[in-house]
Formats: structure tokens, sequence, C-alpha cells
């Protein structure tokens, strides 16, 4: 029943109808886009949504919610609904690969390219800890430069390096080939922040006689503007956040020594945009002039949602079913449980902003964090639902804590002393707090409304909140009167949540086309390619755009 994508980015012009079929889709759907799960409750953002759909859906077990992202439909679900699910999974990027290493992957294809293009280096861009340029450098011996902006991942860098090199270096003399030199990444830190600052940076070169010691280099790059080699470099960044992977692809044109590149985006909620506040001189959304002259924009809520690729994890959960001690698989985790988990403090969350509009507005319209504690409740929650006995969490129960001193707990979290294994910043009744709730949603039957004890929890996840944001509960807060006003509305949230999720692949291909419809539209110079490269279980991130100068191409 699921429709094929029927559309090409083979030419410019296949691309540009595909991002204007997207750009078609997606207009009537600004309200899901662009709301917040946190107004949930506030701005009753379900009465937005088809009253049809809701009532479907409504009914719908988590597990089949869950596969909404996915392009799963059910056979008794509304016409309408089931169209809209198949068509909007029709107009996202196939990702599908081959289950591989990403940085293996990666390195064959890099490597393959720099032997195309004739590169004499390549230029590590984001480079992390440094596991791309080491694979390139000892395994395919390339001479590599490893550039990222924090000298820690820089340090981590050069002390692996040396430990790999000690083993390369035993392993020659046994096989009788210790005269060979070996390549060893170098490292620079700098913060690449314009195209200018990494075109200066392609003039810097290692030379093959100096990196036999890997060096860390932090001077201002614009000595070596005239200084430095004229040689051809390929540059590649794998999962280069933000603007940079923009940056990465901006300067093959620009830059004379880069024959090719090699990019997989991240972080799309860190892009700037023509239009928002973030927006620079040389923004990062859109690229193309093709895009321009449709005058399609994202904004940040949907940019954020684009770094969110949920039909990954859903998929693999419902094939799997099975959580894999691997963290690469970690969506893989997320199974009914979690899901509901998942569905409760996006619950919790959405009421406690109903708690700070009606109590504390100056506060609500700073746009408040109150921290990431719903990611970390996740992930204690998964680790409980794979290392724990039932037995183990009725324990927890028990000992939950039924009267707090909310005025002690507040100095605690202020004075940062949650204790040592609490980097989360939350305090220890959340940490309670989320054993409670495995052990109420483990029991939950299918239908049923969230128990009544489900308030006390409610309470408590409010007066942590509130702890986080340094505010004290007043006396007359009515945690239960807001309660039973988002109840019979709590079960919706998943429903919500579900659809909006499917906007992110979406979302994401919209961006991924636009820069590669950038370079299309340099006819004549480029030889581009967009696919993905591994498999999406490793990571979301999946799909590389590489580009070669046509000129290096003819020639090999």
């Amino acid at each position: 029943m699921a429709k094929q994508c029927k559309y090409s980015c083979d030419s410019a012009a296949e691309t540009l109808e595909w991002i204007k079929a997207i750009a078609d889709f997606i207009k009537p759907y600004s309200f899901l886009i662009n709301a917040h799960v946190v107004n949930f409750f506030k701005d009753r953002l379900w009465e937005s949504v088809d009253k049809e759909w809701i009532e479907c859906l409504g009914k719908e077990s988590v597990e089949n919610l869950l596969l909404i992202p996915s392009g799963v439909v059910q056979d008794h679900w509304p016409t309408s609904l089931k169209e809209f699910v198949l068509t909007l999974k029709s107009l996202v990027y196939p990702r599908e690969q081959a289950d591989l290493k990403k940085v293996e992957v990666l390195s064959a294809i890099v490597s393959s390219i720099v032997s195309t293009v004739q590169a004499d280096a390549i230029i590590d861009v984001g480079a992390g800890q440094g596991y791309l340029a080491q694979v390139l450098a000892f395994e395919y011996q390339h001479s590599v430069v490893a550039v990222d902006a924090c000298s820690h991942h820089g340090n981590v860098t050069d002390a692996r390096a040396e430990r790999i090199k000690k083993h390369y270096t035993v392993q020659m003399r046994k096989f009788g080939s210790g005269n060979k030199r070996l390549n060893v990444p170098q490292t620079i830190t700098c913060r690449i922040m314009s195209l200018e600052t990494l075109k200066a940076l392609s003039t810097l070169l290692p030379h093959k006689c100096d990196v036999e010691q890997p060096k860390l280099i932090e001077q201002d790059l614009e000595q070596y503007g005239s200084k430095g080699n004229r040689s051809s470099l390929v540059l590649a960044g794998l999962h280069a956040c933000g603007d940079l992977s923009v940056t990465m692809l901006k300067t093959i044109l620009e830059c004379e020594e880069v024959r090719a590149v090699i990019s997989i985006g991240c972080c799309y909620n860190l892009l700037s945009e023509e239009g928002f506040e973030n927006a620079r001189i040389h923004y990062g959304f859109p690229m193309s002039c093709g895009v321009k002259t449709i005058s399609l924009s994202l904004g940040k809520s949907s940019r954020d949602l684009a770094c969110q690729i949920y039909s990954v994890w859903a998929k693999n959960w419902f094939s799997f079913g099975q959580y894999k001690d691997r963290s690469a698989e970690r969506w893989k985790s997320l199974g009914k449980e979690a899901g509901l988990h998942n569905f409760e403090l996006h619950a919790f969350r959405a009421a406690f902003q109903m708690v700070l509009h009606k109590y504390f507005p100056e506060v609500i319209i700073t746009s408040p964090s109150i921290g990431r504690q719903g990611k970390a409740l996740r992930r204690k929650q998964q680790r409980r639902i794979m290392e724990s006995e039932l037995h183990d969490e009725e324990s927890t129960y028990s000992s939950l804590p039924q009267s707090p001193n909310m005025d002690e707990a507040c100095s605690v979290i202020q004075s940062g002393e949650a204790g040592a294994g609490d980097k989360s910043g939350i305090g220890l009744n959340l940490d309670a707090l989320v054993n409670k709730m495995s052990l109420d949603t483990g029991s939950r039957c299918e239908g049923r409304t969230i128990s009544a004890d489900k308030y006390s929890l409610f309470e408590k996840f409010c007066r942590s909140g509130l702890c986080r944001l340094g505010l004290k509960p007043l006396v007359d807060i009515n945690f239960l009167g807001i309660w039973n006003e988002v109840e019979p509305y709590v079960n919706l949230i998943g429903v919500y949540w579900s659809l909006r999720a499917a906007f992110g692949p979406l979302l994401e291909t919209v961006i991924l086309l636009d820069r590669l419809l950038f370079l299309q539209e340099q006819a004549g110079h480029l030889n581009v390619v967009m696919l993905p490269i591994f498999d999406p279980a490793l990571s979301p991130r999946n799909v590389a755009i590489i580009a070669k100068k046509l000129d290096t191409v003819m020639a090999s």
C-alpha cells in the first residue's frame, strides 16, 4: 500500500520539482510543524487537527502511533489520514542502505575520491575525536589534517594516534617492514565561523616529513594565507554541524585548492536562515537560487524537527522488537512501554507549561528550559527496562518519598549538590519519579486513561521543574485543578506528537535537496551526487553529498 518516491534529483530541474512538491505539501500543515508540544494544553493544539483523525488515532494503540513517522498506515483509518501519511512518506528522500559501519564506509569513499582527483591531502572538517582522520591516515596512508573547534578533541585524537602508531610499528617490525613511514593525522584547533577561515585553512597542509609527530596548531590562520603550499585538497565532513556543512560546500566553488568535497550534515537546528534572527550575511538556508525563488522558509521549529528522524527508530523497533546494547542502535530500544513513557513525559511537560502560564507569566515569556530531563529520564527508563526485574522496581517504588521538603530540594539543586551521579541537574525526586512511571506504564491496560495516582507524579514533576528554574512553589498553586483540566486530553498528546514527528524526515529532505540544488546550479563546473552511504540505524544522518570539480574528473 506504501507509495514509492516518484521524484528524482539527477538534475537541477528534477531536484527543484521535488522541492516544490514538498513545499506545496507542507504549506497546509504549518500549524503542526511550527507548533511547540509544550503548549499542547495551553493552546489546545489538538483542535487544529482534523477531528476525524483525532477521533480515530485517539483509540489507536501506542505501537501503531509510533509507526506513523515510518509511513505505516492501518486499513481502518480514514482515507484522508492514510493519504496524508503515504503521500508524506513518498516525498521523503530514501535513506535505506546496507548495514555497514559508517567510519569504514566513509573512509573508503573518501579514499577513492582522493585517488580520483589526485589530491595531496584531506581536511577532516569538524573532526571530533578524529576517528575518520585516523582511518584515512593509518589505513589508507593519506595526509590528513583533522580540524575541530574543541582543543580537547584534538588532544584525544593525538593521544589515540600515538597508541595506533605504536601498534602499527610493532606489526611492521613483526612482518619485516619496519622502515615504512607512517602518516599520522595532524590536528588543528580552530573554530570555522566563515568561508574565509576554511579557505585560509586550505593553504595549510601537512608535509609527510613533518607529521611523524602530530602537533596542535592554535595560531592565527591568516599568516598562512600567503605562505602555504598550493596543493590539491579534499574536504570531508562526517556530521559537520549546522552552517559548517554549508561552508564546506561553498568552499569547493571559491577555493582553487579544493578539488572535491564529501559532506554529511548534522544539527540543522543550528543552521542560520534568511529572514530569521540567527541569519548572517552568508546564511545556511536556503543555499540554492531555486529555493529562494519559491520563497520557502522553514523557521526554528522546522529546523529542530528536521533533526529528529523518528521513523528510523520506530521502524527498527517494530522490526526487531528488542534492545541491542550498542549505542549505534539506540533507537531500537523504544518499545511500547518506553513509548508510553515518552508520551507521558510530554504530557507532564505540557501541563507544567500551564502552571508557568498561570502562576509565573513573567517567566514563560522567556521560553524557559527546565533542562534535558525528558531525555535523561528516558535513558534511565530504558536501562531499567533492560537491566532491572520487577521486584527491584517495586522496591524503588516503595521507597519513593511521599512528602519531600521542597525548600531543601531547591537549595540542593541550585547549589549544584544534587549528587555526583546526577549530571542532568535534576533532583533525586525526578530520579525516583521515573521508576514509578515505569511501573505505572508497565501495568497500564490498552485504552485505559492515565490512573489517578498520575496526579501525584505530575505534582512532583512540577515542583522539581520549578526548582530547576530557581522558583519556589507558591502556596496557592492549584496543581490538582490544572491536572483535572488537562487529564481528559492527555491521551491525545501521543497522537499529536506522532503526526508532527512524521514531518522530520521530510524537512530534512528539503534541506538536503537545497544543498544539492545549490551545487547542481553550478552547471559545467561540478559532478554532484547525493546518496545514503550507511545504515540509518547507525545514524539517522546517513546521506552524503559528494561533489568533484569536472576538470579533475575529466583528467582522471
